[in-house]
């Protein structure tokens, strides 16, 4: 068949049917795709015609890239580099040194060929990687590890093609070396800071529009790929680095990394694995013995250096069987880079047929053995990864969202799953109105208003529950759900004001809604000023007052930041006192927190404003505020919503107000003479006094002579 519906058809049935059949022999549904291919494939029933989804194949392969760069943990990813670079050197130089060997001194081939056909024994293709996303084991550090040494042995093995390809055509001259190092270099540069700039000003200008979203990724990735052609090597490598460059940009938890990895599960990667089968022809074999026996030398040679790559690697840094098996499953299949060195040696007449049949068998082999062992072992890393209590969860999460301006529930629900630890409890949407006689209508009428936000909430595969109350207002019902649904942490709108004088702004607090909800809710309370995409932060500034570390609520909060940290992908400055700073770093160490953390002295809350000369409009500004008559609450802090609107107004913002816990507060002595105060706020407000003396004496004319000697 060469029309392309009918083709399209028989490839939708079989990534349809091809994985529910095979599940029921245990087979992955990997392999299953790949058999697939060679039955309707020229070599097997010539049912679809040769080349017929090539363009589909070739995406499919640099889909697969990319979701590696996309879903690596780029804090793990950062700190397990040297881990990669020792795996990748161990996954290129064993297979190629013992390829060599045995391509010359056993099978007797010249130098040049040696040299092509060892280069493809070292390279390898992530086929198996979709089973590790699906198994949820991504994050581990032996598939991290893995996916790092991956684009470090296929880079090296490319660079070698790229060589290979110069002598054969007599170009292996000091200008090939300048261009070839000069255009990769130019490439890589232009790739991995480019591309932020641009997806951060588009993401920034076109912000609800998800289609366009979805788009503009995949047209930079395929750009990416094309300029790696252009500079020389495979489209791969600008595949997998245009992963990594919009890594940051793109939430793990976002409605668009969900339609990303839908539309390559369902579509790209099956058609590039069925490309895969199409090329493999089981009728080599029927050649004669060479070619068998050079089939199964290659392939025994394919499999064995990869498996002493992996069983060193296990060694050297004590990793787990498991953890070993899982990284020989995803580095043992070759295809789409080995299919590439194979068929230049072949048009280049250094190997002959046996050579290249050997391969397409090496091929099927190698994919089948890569999904198998991925498979097994990726399931029972998974369940030892679940067994694991996890770092920063909490039993009892439950978010509460009150609605006050529904155009801007969708950002608060996306900021509300960026720091839930447990993604199977849903997110609470409270709407409260109140009676006056009309109210049945007005529940009809904002469910339909906020059908919009259940939508977008399914679209993040979060679980969004509606509620409403009717109540005097809204704070007294967001007071009594929270009691009701033991909500841990609340969500709010950053309500705006409006005013004709500075100083008004400047000196004002909240509208009294959000003021109510503070003084009676006692739980983590988040007030939210968004007016960029959170996933266009470059740094996340967190300013902590002096003591911040004594709140009930210190360690919730702080594992609330290392979540939200790692999801929005901003790297986490943190302006505190030497004291809480030493808190906050043994905090981050029991939670083997893979966060990159940088810090600032930040001693006096009065000197807020001196931060804003190293805050950029990129940055996320995110203030630990605090109640009154608690340890780390200072007077200041009543004009911090002035101040962040004054001299913040184009970034986006949280004030972030601690647990607290209500029977300890109210009889903390704030409002009972019965028990003192600690010795830590006796100090605060000591200091606090001697302050408003200090202050008196050098402005006389702020009070009056009695009042400044009733201080003293």
């Amino acid at each position: 068949m060469t029309n392309p519906v009918p083709i399209l058809a028989i490839v939708l049935f079989i990534i349809l049917l091809a994985p529910i059949l095979l599940r029921k022999l245990r087979i992955p549904s990997i392999v299953g795709l790949i058999i697939a291919g060679m039955a309707v494939g020229d070599h097997g029933f010539n049912i679809i015609a040769k080349g017929s989804i090539d363009l589909f194949g070739k995406a499919g392969l640099l889909y697969i890239m990319f979701l590696a760069g996309l879903e690596l943990d780029m804090a793990e990813f950062k700190k397990n580099k040297y881990k990669s670079v020792v795996f990748g050197f161990f996954t290129f130089a064993i297979p190629m040194s013992l390829g060599f060997l045995l391509c010359r001194e056993f099978l007797h081939f010249s130098m040049i060929a040696s040299l092509l056909v060892s280069s493809m024994f070292a390279t390898h293709t992530l086929v198996a990687y979709p089973l590790a996303s699906r198994l949820g084991i991504t994050k581990n550090e032996a598939v991290t590890i893995t996916v790092g040494g991956t684009i470090i042995t296929d880079t090296a093995v490319l660079l070698i093609l790229a060589v290979i390809t110069g002598s054969a055509d007599g170009e292996l001259n000091q200008l090939f070396w300048f261009k070839l190092s000069g255009s990769f270099l130019l490439f890589a540069f232009g790739v991995l800071f480019g591309f932020p700039l641009i997806g951060r000003w588009f993401f920034k200008k076109i912000k609800d529009d998800q289609t366009t979203h979805f788009v503009f990724v995949l047209a930079m990735v395929f750009l990416a790929a094309y300029l790696s052609e252009l500079a020389g090597i495979e489209g791969i490598i600008g595949a997998f680095l245009a992963g990594l460059a919009l890594n940051q940009l793109i939430p793990h938890t976002s409605a668009l990394m969900n339609r990303i990895e839908f539309a390559g599960n369902a579509i790209f990667i099956p058609f590039f694995l069925i490309s895969v089968g199409m090329i493999v022809d089981l009728r080599v074999l029927l050649k004669g013995p060479d070619a068998l026996f050079i089939a199964g030398t290659l392939t025994a040679m394919a499999l064995v250096t990869k498996w002493l790559a992996a069983f060193i690697t296990q060694k050297i840094f004590g990793y787990s069987g498991v953890q070993r098996n899982v990284m020989f499953g995803l580095s043992t299949s070759h295809a789409a880079a080995t299919i590439a060195v194979i068929l230049i040696g072949y048009n280049l007449k250094l190997i002959d047929e046996n050579v290249l049949n050997g391969t397409i068998i090496l091929i099927l082999v190698t994919c089948m053995v890569g999904s198998f062992v991925t498979a097994n072992a990726g399931k029972r890393l998974a369940i030892q990864e679940a067994d694991k209590l996890p770092d920063n969860i909490n039993e009892q999460e439950r978010l509460l969202i009150p609605v006050i301006d529904i155009e801007k529930i969708e950002d608060l629900l996306d900021f509300g799953v960026m720091i839930k630890a447990d993604p199977a409890m849903p997110v609470d949407l409270l709407s409260v109105l109140q009676d006056d006689g009309d109210t049945k209508g007005k529940v009809l009428l904002n469910r339909k208003k906020l059908e919009k936000a259940i939508k977008h909430g399914a679209e993040t595969q979060t679980r969004v529950q509606l509620m409403t109350r009717v109540d005097l207002n809204l704070s007294n019902g967001v007071a009594r759900v929270v009691k009701e649904r033991l909500s841990t942490d609340v969500i709010l709108q950053w309500e705006e004001k409006t005013s004709s004088t500075t100083d008004f702004l400047v000196n004002s607090l909240f509208g009294n809604t959000t003021q109510n909800i503070i003084d009676t809710v006692w739980e983590t309370v988040y007030i939210c000023r968004f007016i960029h995409p959170v996933n266009t932060t470059r740094k996340i500034v967190l300013v902590l007052s002096p003591n911040a570390q004594y709140e009930i609520g210190f360690k919730y909060w702080m594992s609330k930041m290392v979540l939200f940290s790692r999801q929005a992908g901003g790297r986490l400055q943190v302006c505190s006192t030497a004291e809480t700073k030493m808190a906050v770093q043994s905090e981050l160490k029991k939670m083997r927190s893979k966060v990159e953390a940088t810090y600032k002295p930040f001693e006096d809350i009065e000197d807020f404003l001196i931060l804003s000369r190293e805050i950029n409009r990129d940055d996320l500004i995110i203030v630990i505020n605090a109640r009154k008559g608690t340890l780390s609450y200072h007077s200041y802090m009543d004009t911090m919503p002035g101040k962040l609107l004054k001299h913040f107004f184009d970034n986006n913002f949280i004030l972030l107000y601690p647990q607290q816990n209500e029977v300890a507060f109210l009889e903390s002595g704030v409002q009972s003479g019965d028990l003192s105060l600690s010795p830590i706020q006796e100090q605060i407000d000591n200091l606090n006094k001697l302050g408003k003396v200090v202050k008196k004496i050098f402005n006389p004319g702020s009070a009056k002579p009695s009042e400044a000697g009733n201080e003293d």
